[in-house]
């Protein structure tokens, strides 16, 4: 892996964390490290096993093949659109009423794009 790969799995790692809302002492506990070993791989310090790339995918809900490297950027805000996605299928149906709700209202009006 050359050190451009490196650098592109350790962003798309520590992207994929802020994303799913976690601080890197909550992946730690969850992959039984201590939290330095995950600030070592988010910047490219430190190798990450196909076992942790796995893990990291799952605890994540990203594509392992996109933490890999091996598939593009998501473009025009698909990463957050699928980030988005996942969370609104952890909520609660009422819950997700009043967002849906919220998004309705947000949407401009037909005649106001």
């Amino acid at each position: 892996m050359s050190i451009s790969d490196k650098n592109i799995v350790a962003a798309r790692l520590k992207s994929a964390r802020k994303m799913a809302g976690l601080s890197q002492a909550q992946v730690a506990k969850i992959l039984g490290l201590h939290r330095p070993a995950i600030s070592e791989i988010e910047a490219g310090r430190r190798k990450v096993s196909a076992e942790e790339l796995s893990k990291f995918a799952e605890i994540y809900s990203v594509d392992i093949k996109w933490l890999a490297g091996s598939e593009p950027e998501y473009q025009n805000g698909e990463e957050r659109i699928h980030f988005a996605a996942r969370q609104l299928a952890k909520l609660k149906s009422d819950d997700l009423d009043k967002v849906m709700n919220l998004l309705d209202a947000l949407r401009p009006q037909k005649g106001q794009d």
